[in-house]
């Protein structure tokens, strides 16, 4: 039985909050390069290059890379075999999650109440927070920045079989298509397919969390995530909706077995900035 201390979780979570909004990962930045290479647009070379020097700035002065600094989303996978101790494990990520928005000086955006009385909670608690049990002795924290823009055009469609591929390619393109440039286009696509109204968004959101162009391992899940991306790109929206071939840097699918009459789909957009961060304790 291995044995964490819960205030260990705490320290992590501030440290990833602040590595997440400050530090463009390297694999979204070569995600950029790329982009550049086959983007035919001029303006869209231009947002291209600017979005590189915008990352290299934030990382050099420790500056968040979007004044969104987002919502918190903290996905801890924790082994059977481990035993937290030294208090309550939720309590320790908000913990967490307000020192790191605290004293790295990020943007607080969680309001308590969503309708009536939108108070800001002042440091960026609760954050939303997933727990998987998994085998052994594992322990790890994923952490995601995930600000509005792009969280707002994100969609779910409970579709029927009939659907089938077609109808749910239409409705990823459709999606991406109606963000336009409010989810700050080229974006990361994570889209969630089967399971239940309440699990499929959690699908969708779990595919970002993935690295970057990792694919399905079903081969049928990752052909068509790659048909998508290509199709994406070929929207015309471009870097920022002002045109151009790199709308999408990536596609992931997450997949979930679901009822014989349903087809639940979920589409979870996020920025170009693509704030994730994940550590093993």
């Amino acid at each position: 039985m291995r044995t964490i201390d819960v205030r260990e979780v705490e320290e992590t979570v501030k440290k990833l909050a602040m590595e997440a909004n400050y530090y463009v990962d390297p694999s979204v930045k070569e995600a950029f390069i790329k982009a550049l290479k086959s983007e035919e647009s001029e303006l869209g070379r231009e947002i291209l290059n600017q979005m590189l020097e915008n990352a290299d700035l934030a990382a050099r002065e420790k500056l968040p890379t979007c004044q969104d600094t987002g919502v918190a989303i903290v996905y801890v996978e924790v082994g059977q075999d481990v035993r937290l101790v030294g208090g309550n494990l939720y309590d320790a990520i908000n913990r967490g999650v307000a020192k790191g928005y605290t004293e790295g000086y990020l943007r607080k955006s969680l309001v308590m109440d969503p309708l009536f009385n939108r108070k800001n909670t002042g440091d960026n608690t609760p954050a939303m927070i997933h727990v998987d049990i998994v085998p052994g002795d594992v322990f790890r924290l994923t952490f995601m920045a995930k600000g509005t823009g792009a969280e707002n055009m994100s969609r779910l469609a409970m579709l029927t079989p009939a659907d089938g591929v077609e109808g749910v390619k239409r409705f990823v393109l459709k999606t991406v298509a109606e963000a336009g440039p409010n989810a700050c286009p080229p974006v990361v696509v994570g889209i969630g397919i089967g399971g239940t109204f309440d699990m499929v968004g959690w699908l969708a959101k779990k595919a970002l969390l993935r690295p970057m162009g990792s694919r399905h391992p079903d081969p049928n899940y990752a052909r068509l995530e790659m048909e998508l991306l290509d199709e994406l790109n070929k929207l015309g929206l471009g870097p920022q909706g002002l045109g151009g071939l790199s709308t999408a840097l990536d596609v992931r699918i997450e997949t979930a077995p679901c009822h014989i009459g349903a087809l639940p789909v979920a589409v979870n957009l996020d920025c170009h900035a693509h704030r994730v961060r994940r550590v093993e304790l």
